[in-house]
């Protein structure tokens, strides 16, 4: 596509950059309080703060564009939830955004609702406003994910992740990074805090060129219910990599294999009907694939998001520096795993 979506990947930055600073606030000052969901996964009081914050920038930004979001508001308006309620709506207003006054709930909980959008059309907006819940309350790895779909092409993309080490070779680096992509022109990295001493503001970023087995480095989910483990397992046995995988809650995943840390990240089905989320996938998606590198499904299909709510064309996800896709499909066909 031509057009450069300066505009749009702007905002993008700022919108993850101000709910990555939501979601510092709340695992700084507090133990989140935890709901349950329907599918039992937990959500926090960072989770709908940050959706809220992210939804009211695009509202504002971009009124006519719909939001598929992980997150709806019904949680926080069941009895008993006032106090998360209350919460969340503290930490929106603590982050000042408008100056002149402060959010009502209600008002609140109508940018949450924003993102209650399901059905495909030809542009929207997808948003993961904690992805890797379980990492952030452990305060390790976790991302806030926001993506535009045009046409079914991720075009923008935008990453932060809170803990990751700005600079990967020095363990004093300052914590806290943002991923940033248009599609056709590159994949970029910034501080989540702008910081004097890295210059320029805006990094480009780039797969590694490593093709050699031994020294291959991938990475998978902490959480086994999300990821196959053994299937993993015997793909890098049988691709002759001996170094230990990197268990990594989130979209951070993406964020290291685009920057050349890691080669392959390896999302393999937990059972045969299990379709992913687009909010899972489609900001790191298209950051990797910019930095140079690749990303399928278990069957080497392109990514699908013409489905609304998940990748239903597609089964796992596959994601290379480029230079070992073929191999890694070759494993998946050999074990017999490569089944669509």
């Amino acid at each position: 596509m031509s057009r450069h979506y300066e505009r749009e990947q702007s905002e993008a930055i700022q919108a993850v950059r101000q709910a990555a600073r939501l979601c510092l606030m709340v695992r700084a000052a507090l133990k989140p309080e935890v709901l349950d969901k329907r599918d039992k996964s937990p959500v926090t009081v960072a989770d709908f703060g940050s959706q809220a914050v992210i939804c009211r920038a695009l509202e504002i930004a971009f009124p006519d564009d719909p939001v598929i979001a992980e997150e709806d508001a019904e949680e926080l308006g069941r009895s008993g939830n006032t106090a998360v309620l209350d919460e969340v709506v503290g930490q929106v207003r603590a982050l000042g955004l408008d100056a002149d006054r402060n959010p009502s709930p209600a008002e609140v909980c109508g940018w949450i609702d924003r993102g209650r959008s399901s059905q495909y059309c030809d542009r929207f907006w997808t948003i993961d406003p904690i992805d890797g819940t379980k990492g952030f309350l452990r305060n390790e790895q976790y991302a806030v994910a926001l993506a535009l779909i045009v046409e079914g092409q991720v075009v923008v993309a935008a990453l932060s992740c809170p803990n990751l080490p700005i600079d990967s070779a020095s363990a004093a680096a300052s914590r806290g990074v943002i991923f940033a992509a248009v599609q056709g022109h590159g994949a970029i990295v910034v501080p989540l805090e702008r910081e004097e001493e890295y210059d320029p503001e805006f990094l480009p970023v780039h797969v590694s060129q490593r093709t050699d087995p031994a020294v291959l480095r991938f990475c998978e989910s902490v959480e086994s219910g999300h990821s196959a483990h053994g299937d993993a397992a015997a793909i890098a046995a049988r691709l002759g990599i001996i170094t230990p995988p990197v268990r990594m809650d989130s979209q951070a995943k993406y964020g290291i294999v685009a920057r050349g840390e890691a080669e392959i990240y390896l999302r393999m089905p937990t059972r045969a009907d299990y379709r992913e989320k687009i909010w899972d996938h489609a900001a790191g998606a298209l950051i990797v694939e910019e930095a140079g590198g690749t990303v399928t499904d278990i069957m080497g299909r392109p990514l699908d998001f013409h489905h609304g709510r998940e990748l239903s064309a597609n089964r796992g996800v596959i994601v290379t520096n480029g230079r070992s896709h073929a191999r890694v499909l070759e494993a998946l066909r050999d074990l017999g795993l490569a089944q669509g």
